[in-house]
């Protein structure tokens, strides 16, 4: 029991809406005024907070018992050094969990869904009253896993960036970046809003937006048979597979630019890469998260593939 207490468990966790409004205006008083008076609901964001802050209590409590539990909170995750042996719990949303899974080093990660009512959960398999049991499992490594593929993008700066849900190489601003891609063998100086790189596990997400977008479009042009119901429009592989899928958003037509290398896979092996024409604003971010970015200016190169490191998602 002495080496179970011993063991770190660190607890992921997130600021809330309400969190980020008191940062913005200084006070939850200040807050609800600015809400309210353009309008909308200020109880939303007080019953998210008090629910979120309850699960974070009655977590800690439940862990407490085995281990020495460390709150984390995500503004941190970049800096943070994680032990081999950490036990490391994540405490929703789902875009938490992503975030959190590509700064490990394979620790076993248990997910729990802080409030089923708002929160679907897809990353979430489990709620705090499952938190005991779990982690009696756990101590024994007795839970199954579920692997998770990454990709990562390497600059020719030494610099290198993981995804779990999907990279996006652009600009950080609406204007066009322009850039030129090569892939297979081929090459193509291209104008548009950015390349988006999709896992298994993001396939779910912006990947499946753009192509219900295009199964729309085709519909539209062609006729309400031209693409089947599902046949585009469900893009989804899975988590674990060992391969990557990259889009380029809103490719331009123009002189001495090319809409051609629009989409395609990446297998084991295979690699994108792309080398920035653009003076200033071209970033490299991954999973949504546009404040965590690597720079991407004139010269820089990118390569794209599948990373070794995989998450771990304990289900």
């Amino acid at each position: 029991m002495a080496d179970d207490r011993a063991k770190k468990i660190v607890l992921v966790v997130r600021a809330t809406r309400l969190d980020e409004l008191v940062v913005r205006y200084n006070t939850a008083d200040q807050a609800r005024f600015y809400v309210e008076h353009l309008g909308a609901d200020f109880s939303d964001y007080v019953a998210e907070h008090r629910r979120y802050q309850e699960a974070v209590a009655e977590t800690e409590a439940i862990l407490r018992d085995f281990g020495l539990v460390q709150r984390l909170d995500r503004r941190f995750l970049p800096n943070f050094i994680f032990g081999r042996q950490d036990a490391v719990i994540v405490l929703g949303p789902d875009g938490l969990v992503a975030n959190t899974l590509k700064y490990l080093e394979g620790q076993r990660v248990v997910a729990v869904n802080p409030d089923p009512n708002r929160w679907d959960g897809v990353l979430l398999p489990f709620h705090v009253p499952d938190l005991r049991r779990v982690m009696r499992d756990e101590a024994g490594a007795k839970r199954p896993v579920k692997a998770v593929s990454m990709a990562q993008a390497t600059l020719n700066t030494g610099e290198r960036l993981l995804a779990v849900n999907d990279l996006f190489i652009g600009r950080k601003t609406h204007a066009s970046a322009r850039y030129v891609v090569k892939v297979g063998g081929r090459e193509e100086g291209q104008s548009s809003s950015g390349v988006i790189i999709s896992t298994g596990l993001g396939s779910t997400g912006w990947l499946k937006s753009v192509y219900a977008g295009w199964a729309a479009t085709a519909r539209t042009v062609l006729g309400s048979n031209a693409v089947p119901a599902g046949s585009m429009s469900e893009p989804s592989f899975p988590w674990d597979a060992d391969r990557l899928h990259w889009f380029v958003r809103e490719p331009f037509p123009s002189r001495g630019l090319g809409t051609e290398l629009v989409i395609g896979w990446l297998g084991g092996g295979e690699c994108l890469r792309l080398v920035s024409q653009m003076p200033e604003d071209g970033v490299v971010f991954s999973d949504g998260i546009e404040a965590d970015f690597l720079a991407f200016n004139s010269g820089t190169q990118a390569v794209v593939s599948i990373a070794e490191a995989r998450g771990v998602l304990v289900v």
